[in-house]
């Protein structure tokens, strides 16, 4: 029988015990082990921030308070990102035990994947908090436009990870390939340099802007920042939005009926 996404979505989260709840108790148990707890999660962020930023802000020239923030905040939406789609290419075959059992709504096994990724991102706050005090250019009134922007973020996560859950269930090496081409999308992602250095209308600056996780990363980062936002963001991500989850829908209904046997 063909499943629909969006159907799956609204169950999941008029339903959300499982992923809810699964998520906190892997989280609680992996950090409870730990003595300094929660303080891990919060670590990478602190020394990407500080560290590699304080390092690289020096090493082109750019002020702490302009650049710290910058990559603060492209670092934190990245990994959003990063650790969303990757860990979905895993997550069916990992839940192979409920599947079998009957439990077929995969939209439970993304949106736990999804929920462990924002716990990362909240964790992550209090550093972003900093960045933008020390920034000379933080605008409060940015937070009308980011907050909704970011959500437009999670809906394009949100069929993404459909996607890439469905393929990384048929095939095992989408693991490999989507860390690949996310690593490789990094260097044209602006998070250790700024959009500004690739103009709208050169090779490079065209290359940078055909890479999704740019607009992604600029449309949440640019109105807190005091930076203009082009209208071809918010174009490229109403395209992105709408012919994505009209493709995810495709491919869930079409392939996730299948899921059971490949995994």
């Amino acid at each position: 029988m063909s499943r629909s996404l969006i159907g799956d979505y609204i169950d999941s989260f008029r339903n959300p015990g499982f992923w809810t709840y699964s998520t906190w108790l892997e989280l609680v148990t992996k950090y409870r082990r730990s003595r300094l707890g929660l303080f891990w999660a919060l670590c990478p962020a602190v020394i990407y921030m500080f560290g590699v930023g304080g390092f690289f802000g020096h090493l082109q020239g750019h002020e702490p308070g302009m650049f710290i923030p910058h990559l603060g905040i492209g670092y934190v939406v990245f990994r959003l990102i990063t650790i969303s789609l990757s860990e979905c290419t895993t997550t069916l075959p990992g839940h192979s035990s409920f599947i079998l059992d009957g439990r077929v709504r995969l939209t439970d096994y993304i949106l736990r994947v999804v929920a462990k990724a924002m716990f990362y991102f909240v964790m992550a706050l209090p550093a972003i908090v900093v960045a933008l005090v020390i920034s000379s250019t933080f605008r409060w009134e940015g937070l009308l436009i980011a907050i909704p922007c970011f959500f437009l973020v999670l809906l394009n996560i949100g069929w993404m990870g459909a996607i890439v859950a469905v393929l990384g269930a048929r095939l095992q090496d989408v693991h490999e390939l989507i860390g690949s081409i996310l690593m490789f999308a990094f260097l044209f992602t602006p998070i250790i340099w700024f959009a500004s250095q690739a103009p709208v209308g050169t090779v490079r600056g065209t290359i940078a802007r055909i890479n999704p996780l740019y607009h992604m990363v600029e449309s949440v980062r640019a109105p807190l920042l005091g930076e203009p936002i082009a209208n071809s963001t918010f174009l490229y991500l109403a395209l992105m939005l709408l012919g994505g989850w009209l493709v995810a829908s495709i491919v869930y209904r079409r392939y996730a009926r299948f899921v059971p046997v490949w995994v």
